[in-house]
């Protein structure tokens, strides 16, 4: 053609790939073919330049190229040297002469001279009418030409010259049977080569491009704003779920009372509700002898060792929903300092105040101190994982093994000083004189300077754990056990020989942490507790009484006999007899004084003071003896708050399948100390979140409907190569296939960049919501949001595209091919 039909945006090397590839012709093919004609019309070294940066002899001589690579039979070329000066006609000219000599060529031309020095026939028209033909083809020449092409077949061919305007070369055989033509192959344009043309149409135009994904992006990067928020307060809740129900699970107790019951209790009873008649009297309301009677009638009992063994046993699937489940035990964690030097210090439980109300050594063994509640010393949580994410190691690390604890100390790395008197750092008998001053009303003031302690110096702490019952001896003579905790030097060897403790590392809050599961002062693994209660189970003492469960091994006096056989004097024989002989003399000299009344009466009172309370449970519990398959209490965590439901409808199943056997005894019975908090919280955060998104998807939308005016506008720009692309053989379908491509591409862009600005704006927005609020890392967008919201801004802009990539591939390829 008079102008050469080029793509503007495409390589000289892709403009005559093209008609290759819609012909179906592979990558490797179709790249040697297209070089070999680049090569023939003499523009070897010019495959990867642009049409704009070559002259208009070197684009018609691409035009040409073009129009051979699909090795055409006929090469049509109108006015191909219209826009030529002289010298370049010329070689245009030469180049179709060389190429005619095995094709046929038909120009059009308004320079006869160009028509008689090249053609080989000349065919004149006048306002459509041919008035000359140099060479005409007869019908004696048709008959001639068929006669002499007839085979045995029967097919005719003619050969001979076609009618010419201009330059032509040797006849084709043409075929006049239908029947022996074969079906072209349909030509078709990939998906990858519209992608390819609309990408490189874009990159013509980065500047429109990226304000074009800029602006669609706009509704991408709100949505993913309030996504990366809502997505971090739900994370921040599903921390605090986790926190809180760390430091509040599900306990069950073997004696547990209803507070709800007992709160519901006293709130009803704020009046009577009863009208006097007599309002000249004032008259009792009972609140607490009422709160007191609810009390007494809502302590239940649970039987732990059943629900433990259901638990153990594979008779739910709690386990499924609790991130940890925990058994505690009644048994003191007896803790000494290691250095007996000086004198024994018991550290825990703690014996600092028992100065104050009397309190014994033997109380505090027996953890039964009025302080033995404010240990120091607890148990770790039984889930590591959870552990790790609430607090950091400072030094050291987390225990190994059973005789390895940890230190805990607050955010700022501090230690109140009563864990430090409680652990040993400081010396607890500080506290002990300064009671024992203020009882007498002397003045007495302790140091409150603050003191530091290196790392090392904790991690070197070591401390001496003691058995309950590791304090008390066998009496052969008397053949009972008897208590020597009072007994200095005894108590000396028992610490020197105890169980080596040692402080295996230093823990702190983490800073995301919510709430944490684990109080101030030492904690210590469930192992430490085992070894605890096997180590006691297996003591002589333990074992002696166990193996005879009716006598009182502190007395030999049999359990019963404590509570209901009267005393008589052979009883009382018995017993001087096992005394020693002074002191069975002397008791026997008081006794002579009396009646027989008189000393029965004695004997009762003193047996029935040192043995009322005497049992074979107290005794256990005395000494610590425990069985690991019955808990005193069962510590259910949770994973989140749905696991806490599914939890307690685990409990509810299993009570209600208890009440159906008949074994009402087995029903376990709890207080929710937590309830259900958050759970409300997520609704509204979620309830917010989906209506902020509404408005911006309504930006997102508009952001849309701009990118397909857009596309639109670049339909009418590329007019002229949707006329070109047709000319050599894209159909409608190809057309609209391309402008798919780019507003797919366009939607790619623009949610891309709407994420990366979004992880961008993520960064202050953390630093702000920090410094309002404390809470770290709110906006968080998830790695799958971030995806769909890629995939909806392409759905979204291909959807827009969809209407102008239609009026595109209507276009009349001829009107298209005219435009400019």
């Amino acid at each position: 053609f008079q102008s050469y039909n080029l793509i503007p945006h495409q390589t000289v090397l892709s403009n005559v790939e093209l008609a290759l590839t819609l012909s179906g012709v592979s990558k490797a093919e179709r790249r040697k073919r297209a070089v070999e004609a680049l090569e023939k019309v003499g523009l070897g070294e010019q495959i990867h330049k642009k049409p704009n940066q070559m002259s208009g002899g070197q684009m018609q001589r691409v035009a040409i190229a073009r129009a051979l690579v699909n090795n055409p039979d006929i090469l049509l070329a109108d006015e191909p040297t219209g826009a030529l000066d002289t010298e370049t006609s010329v070689q245009i000219m030469e180049l179709l002469k060389e190429i005619s000599k095995d094709r046929l060529i038909i120009m059009v031309t308004h320079n006869p001279e160009l028509a008689m020095k090249y053609s080989t026939r000349i065919v004149r028209l006048l306002d459509g009418t041919i008035v000359d033909d140099s060479d005409p083809y007869t019908e004696e020449q048709l008959k001639k030409d068929i006669a002499e092409g007839t085979d045995k077949s029967g097919t005719a061919t003619a050969n001979g010259s076609a009618y010419n305007s201009g330059v032509s070369g040797q006849g084709t055989s043409i075929s006049v049977s239908k029947t022996q033509r074969k079906k072209k192959p349909k030509t078709s344009m990939s998906f990858f080569t519209a992608l390819s043309l609309s990408f490189n149409n874009l990159m013509t135009k980065k500047t429109r491009t990226i304000l074009t994904a800029f602006a669609g992006s706009i509704g991408i990067i709100g949505i993913a704003l309030i996504l990366s928020i809502s997505n971090g307060i739900q994370l921040y809740i599903d921390r605090v779920q986790r926190d809180t129900l760390s430091s509040y699970p599900i306990q069950l107790q073997s004696e547990t009372v209803d507070i709800s019951s007992m709160v519901s209790s006293m709130t009803d009873n704020g009046g009577s509700g009863e009208t006097h008649e007599d309002m000249d009297k004032i008259y009792s309301n009972n609140i607490m002898s009422d709160m007191m009677n609810t009390m007494v009638a809502e302590v239940q009992s649970n039987n732990l060792k059943e629900f433990k063994h259901y638990i153990e046993n594979g008779g739910s699937d709690i386990k499924d929903y609790a991130s940890a489940i925990e058994y505690t035990y009644d048994i003191p964690v007896n803790i000494y300092k290691s250095d007996t030097s000086d004198k024994v210090t018991q550290l825990n439980p703690n014996t600092m105040f028992d100065a104050m109300y009397g309190g014994s050594s033997q109380s505090s063994m027996s953890g039964m101190s009025m302080y033995s509640n404010s240990s120091v010393w607890s148990q770790l949580f039984d889930n590591k994982e959870i552990l790790e994410s609430q607090y950091t190691v400072l030094a050291g690390h987390w225990p190994e093994s059973y005789n390895e604890v940890v230190l805990v100390v607050n955010e700022n790395n501090e230690i109140d000083d009563y864990t430090l008197y409680s652990i040993g750092l400081k010396d607890p008998d500080e506290i002990t004189e300064m009671i024992k001053a203020m009882m007498s009303g002397k003045n007495y003031t302790l140091d409150n300077d603050e003191t530091t302690y290196t790392f090392d110096e904790i991690l070197n702490t070591t401390f001496k754990l003691i058995l309950p019952t590791d304090v008390y001896s066998y009496n052969e003579s008397k053949e009972i056990w008897e208590d020597k905790s009072d007994n200095d030097i005894f108590m000396k060897n028992v610490v020197n020989n105890g169980t080596d403790i040692k402080i295996a590392g230093i823990i702190k809050p983490s800073e995301e942490a919510v709430s944490t599961s684990l109080s101030r002062g030492i904690g210590y693994t469930k192992e430490l507790t085992e070894y605890i209660i096997n180590g006691v189970n297996d003591s002589a003492i333990a074992k002696a009484q166990l193996a005879d469960e009716d006598t009182d091994i502190f007395t030999g006096v049999p359990f019963d006999n404590n509570k209901d056989t009267p005393i008589t004097m052979d009883d009382v024989q018995a017993y001087l007899e096992s005394l020693p002989s002074d002191e069975q003399a002397q008791t026997r000299m008081f006794l002579s004084t009396m009646t027989d009344e008189q000393i029965l009466d004695m004997f009762s009172q003193s047996v029935k003071a040192q043995t009322t309370d005497a049992t074979l449970e107290t005794n256990k519990s005395k000494l610590g003896i425990t069985d690991l398959d019955d808990p005193s209490g069962i510590n259910i965590y949770p994973s989140d708050f749905d696991s806490k439901e599914h939890i307690q409808n685990i409990i509810s199943d299993y009570n209600t399948s208890q009440q159906k056997d008949g074994k009402d005894e087995n029903v376990i019975n709890y207080t929710d100390y937590v309830g259900i908090i958050m759970s409300s919280v997520t609704v509204i955060i979620n309830a917010i979140s989906y209506v902020l998104i509404a408005f911006v998807g309504i930006s997102l939308i508009v952001s849309s409907i701009m990118i397909g005016i857009i596309t639109y506008i670049s339909v009418l720009e590329r007019t002229k190569e949707i006329g070109i692309l047709r000319s050599i053989g894209a159909s409608k379908k190809d057309i609209s296939r391309i402008f798919n491509a780019e507003t797919l591409i366009e939607g790619f862009v623009a949610g891309a960049l709407g994420i990366i600005v979004t992880l961008i704006l993520c960064v202050p927005a953390n630093a702000i919501i920090k410094n309002v609020t404390s809470i770290a890392n709110v906006a968080q967008l998830p790695v799958a949001g971030g995806v769909i919201l890629v995939i909806i801004s392409m759905l979204l802009t291909l959807i827009a595209g969809l209407i102008p990539a239609r009026l595109a591939a209507k276009k009349d390829p001829v009107v298209a091919l005219r435009s400019e």
